[in-house]
């Protein structure tokens, strides 16, 4: 039995966005809480690193519009409680085809939820945004509560904010073994811990957690070439001439969607970005680029060239990110089959940042055995073959 000070009522894996908030909402519970990171902090390893994330309501889905309600109401209040700005409104635009099925759903979405948005025809595109080059039939869909999300000043804000509330945040430590149990054993390199809940939100790690614990989900870890563009005119794509973020829906030549965020973290660089990339074990992620690797970049290039003409068409600096992806690129949120004090986060599938501080709300309040307010039914397990209880 562990000495009563290495028993905690909560222990996250993980300290990426989904745990940071998840360990948040916990210490704010009262709870004592125990994060754990494998690797020292900050890191570039896994998906919640970098300076900028897109935070837009324009889902398709109307359950991720209605939960971006209560996601911009804690973006503000960890504002205001670090201090520190972490958003900035600038638009979201979306660009395809009139015609283009998804652009219709999206719009139908916004409306149906009442979030202000603007039809934008391939004229009016061309007289608010000169600098980007559509082809005929191009429309624009703009979503006004959109913008950029500083990722690394809000994973800062909430590690500071864990520890105020009492709450422990432990990095370097890599998890080796969990021992299941009403009371959960946590192995660390460094040391042995107890909790009553245990909450995993280990990004691309997920699977090399539960395989030990019974149970394999089908999530495909890509490695994802984060890209910045060199404007010839420095600013011109940039927050200061109002530029908004954009995402590219079923464009001809990219079979993914296609986004970018106006230049500020790189002083004269724009990011645009493939949200797509190939498989790789996080473990791999740096390693020689595959063939596939450069594809993806011709895509972004020819993109670039056609599109955005004020930006260099080679990009000046390439960077890594993991995705960790469901066959359906929607989140796991649940508790695992068997053992219902260990909680599971898994499968953001590249578009979780945003959604992080409802997300941790949810995966407390699974941890606590709290109702929670939101419709978890699209985040189950057992939407996937062989995943439920009969497969333990």
């Amino acid at each position: 039995m562990a000495a009563q000070k290495d028993l905690c009522d909560a222990i996250v894996i993980g300290a990426g966005i989904q745990g940071c908030f998840t360990a948040y909402h916990l210490a704010k519970h009262g709870k004592r809480v125990l994060l754990l990171e494998q690797f020292f902090l900050p890191h570039t390893r896994g998906s919640s690193h970098g300076q900028s994330r897109i935070i837009r309501r324009a889902y398709p889905e109307d359950f991720y519009t209605q939960m971006m309600d209560e996601c911009y109401q804690i973006w503000a209040q960890l504002e205001q409680e670090s201090g520190t700005q972490l958003h900035r409104q600038t638009g979201l635009l979306l660009l395809g085809r009139k015609e283009n099925p998804e652009l219709k759903t999206i719009q139908a979405t916004l409306s149906r939820q009442g979030v202000e948005h603007q039809c934008l025809s391939s004229e009016e595109l061309k007289q608010r945004f000169p600098n980007i080059r559509l082809p005929r039939g191009e429309v624009g869909l703009l979503d006004k509560s959109g913008g950029v999300l500083y990722a690394d000043k809000a994973l800062r804000a909430l590690q500071d904010a864990i520890r105020q509330m009492g709450g422990i945040v432990h990095d370097g430590e890599k998890v080796v073994e969990i021992k299941p149990g009403p009371l959960v054993s946590v192995k660390t390199t460094s040391k042995s811990y107890q909790a009553k809940s245990l909450v995993i939100t280990a990004g691309p790690w997920t699977n090399q957690l539960l395989r030990p614990l019974g149970i394999e989900l089908p999530l495909q870890t890509l490695r994802i070439n984060v890209c910045y563009w060199r404007e010839k005119v420095p600013g011109s794509y940039g927050v200061s001439q109002a530029f908004p973020c954009f995402l590219g829906l079923g464009l001809s030549l990219a079979p993914h969607h296609i986004y970018g965020l106006p230049s500020r973290e790189y002083p004269g660089l724009m990011k645009v970005c493939y949200h797509h990339g190939n498989n790789a074990e996080p473990e791999e992620r740096d390693c020689p680029t595959a063939f596939s690797d450069i594809q993806d970049v011709q895509i972004l290039s020819r993109f670039v060239r056609d599109h955005l003409p004020d930006l260099h068409p080679e990009p000046a600096i390439m960077e890594h990110c993991m995705y960790t992806n469901t066959p359906d690129e929607h989140f796991i949120l649940d508790r695992h089959p068997k053992y219902d004090n260990i909680v599971i986060g898994a499968g953001f599938s590249g578009h979780g940042f945003k959604l992080s501080p409802v997300v941790g709300k949810i995966l407390c309040e699974l941890s606590m055995k709290l109702t929670t307010h939101y419709d978890l039914t699209p985040f189950q397990m057992s939407r996937f073959p062989g995943l439920g209880k009969a497969h333990l």
